[in-house]
């Protein structure tokens, strides 16, 4: 871990809670908002967030699987996001998740009109903006859990 934690604390409330009282909790409670209020998904919504794990490297969000009214995706799937672009696994929502979500990461300026047009033909403009939103979340926090040596020891926060 690259953070000094005192004795007996947790170290994940202690960095997302306490160490920057301004910013860690509004942090960890846009961390949550992300799966408790989307409106995506299932499959899309891990498309794009197992991406984005696959990319970050982050150890916990590689190994962590979002259930939604006691259904996951299926076993198998995050090797699917690895090969999105040729799996037989994905229909084009979720493909376009995982495209979204690695060009997102890799190539932000390199999203061109061909893409917006694939993306806005399955799509709506407020599916964009949310799936942007949690993209940008994961990419965020899952690279902060790793960078400083928390995502060996993450849990996910509840309120």
């Amino acid at each position: 871990m690259n953070i000094d934690i005192p004795e007996g604390k947790d170290p994940i409330g202690y960095v997302w809670g306490e160490m920057v009282p301004g910013i860690g909790p509004a942090a960890a409670h846009l961390s949550l908002a992300v799966y408790e209020h989307t409106t995506l998904g299932l499959r899309e919504f891990e498309a794009a967030r197992l991406r984005i794990a696959q990319l970050n490297g982050c150890l916990f969000c590689l190994d962590w699987r979002t259930e939604r009214d006691g259904h996951k995706v299926e076993e198998g799937f995050a090797d699917a996001v690895t090969q999105w672009r040729t799996t037989d696994a994905f229909d084009e929502r979720t493909r376009l998740a995982a495209e979204y979500a690695e060009r997102y990461v890799l190539d932000h300026h390199g999203l061109d009109e061909e893409f917006w047009t694939r993306m806005t033909a399955h799509y709506s403009q407020a599916e964009i903006v949310e799936l942007s939103m949690c993209i940008g979340s994961w990419l965020a926090f899952g690279r902060l859990n790793h960078v400083l040596g928390l995502d060996a020891m993450c849990v996910l926060p509840r309120h």
